[in-house]
């Protein structure tokens, strides 16, 4: 039988028993009060997103006039001013134009002249000409009425035996010289000129139009009107200036019709299409915004200083003559908008394996798969399913401690 002392536990065994309850209390009681990370969080709400791309752009006018020197030459007159208001035909500026002036006044004279000829070969000769003509024709049907009457008597008298055969031959002939003088005169009166005098003095006429319309020209080239209302926006020279040609005189633009050319980096060049709302911003002018549209997207990349860009143009729609040509301006392009969408911060939104986020469920973190839209801006994310407006989400821990499922969280503002 086992004696007392054999029934008694070994101490070594007690003391193994001993630590062991101790360590097992104590993985229970840190399992079940270990500390909880402070965690940010948002709720799921229903909001508006807009995504959009800036740039630089540079305002030009849509209508524009730009009066250049046409030959060296000096400025006679400027007769407006930067920022007037001008009408259509308005005299803008004069250069000096005697040697236009002369041209024009000969090439009228030149041009008067061969109206003048043209005139005559369709009338058969000038009035004078037509006066002598007349006279000439008069005088020879006179002649032939009286050789008629000649003759006619010559032939009653030889019927009577008082005139010779010869002698009414005589007149017979002097009624032939008078026929035929009287026919000439009538051919110079209505066939003076052929086809061919008549089309050289057309010639002569197209060629003097031409060259006073090549006149005219040469005097408007130094005489600048404006062709259509708007408004002087530069003037680089003044009264008296020596230019040479094709030197830059006057600037004229409508001020209500202006465009924005702008360049956008390759990668956003695909977000672009006709029609996108476009807001617009000056620096000189930081408290005012303009409204537009693209008229024209992007259809090639091209080389724009180190970058790779597409051109745009940009109608502005609400001008009214306070944005200026040649100015600098930030143009931001809606590219998409998405209203009262369901979206959270897109800190939350996680995309290792797939998208999800961490919802906050009795202050423990659950890992939650969810479906993103196209309503993507810098700062939120539409979500599609996975979420409701109930639901609060995880940002980020505090001490960069890594979000995990299962966590156990406190939340802080």
């Amino acid at each position: 039988m086992p004696t007392t002392e054999t029934r008694r536990l070994n101490p070594a065994v007690l003391w193994g028993i001993f630590f062991a309850v101790i360590a097992l209390v104590f993985i229970v009681v840190r399992s079940t009060t270990r500390d909880l990370i402070d965690v940010r969080v948002a709720a799921v709400s229903r909001q508006n997103i807009v995504s959009s791309v800036s740039t630089n752009g540079k305002v030009e006018p849509v209508d524009e006039f730009q009066a250049y020197a046409p030959a060296p030459g000096v400025v006679a007159k400027v007769y407006v001013e930067v920022g007037q208001k001008v009408k259509a035909g308005q005299l803008l500026i004069k250069m000096d134009d005697a040697d236009a002036v002369a041209r024009l006044a000969t090439a009228n004279a030149t041009l008067r002249t061969a109206e003048a000829n043209l005139h005559d070969v369709e009338q058969g000769g000038s009035q004078d000409e037509r006066i002598g003509l007349s006279g000439d024709l008069s005088r020879a049907q006179q002649q032939q009425q009286q050789a008629t009457k000649d003759l006619a008597a010559l032939k009653q008298l030889q019927q009577k035996g008082a005139a010779s055969a010869s002698e009414v031959a005589s007149a017979e002939q002097r009624l032939e010289t008078a026929n035929t003088a009287v026919q000439n005169s009538h051919n110079r009166t209505t066939q003076r000129y052929g086809a061919t005098d008549r089309a050289k003095a057309e010639a002569q006429l197209a060629d003097a139009r031409a060259a006073v319309a090549a006149a005219q020209n040469s005097y408007n080239d130094d005489n600048k009107r404006a062709p259509f209302a708007g408004t002087v926006y530069s003037i680089p020279v003044s009264a008296y200036d020596f230019v040479p040609a094709g030197e830059n005189l006057l600037d004229l633009a409508d001020l209500n019709r202006i465009q924005i050319r702008a360049y956008f980096d390759e990668p956003e060049i695909g977000k672009l299409a006709i029609g996108q709302p476009v807001k617009i911003a000056w620096d000189a002018k930081p408290n005012q915004t303009w409204h537009g549209h693209i008229s024209r997207a992007p259809t090639t990349v091209i080389t724009y200083g180190t970058r790779n860009v597409g051109e745009c143009i940009i109608t502005v729609d609400d001008a009214r003559g306070d944005l200026l040509p040649n100015t600098n301006v930030v143009v931001t392009v809606t590219t998409s908008q998405r209203f009262n969408a369901l979206s959270v911060p897109r800190e939350a939104l996680h995309t290792e394996g797939g998208d999800f986020v961490y919802r906050v469920v009795a202050n423990k973190l659950v890992r939650t798969p969810v479906q993103v839209g196209t309503g993507v801006n810098l700062t939120r994310v539409e979500i599609l399913s996975g979420l409701t407006e109930k639901d609060t989400v995880a940002l980020s821990a505090a001490n960069n401690h890594e979000l995990t499922n299962g966590l156990p969280v406190k939340i802080v503002e």
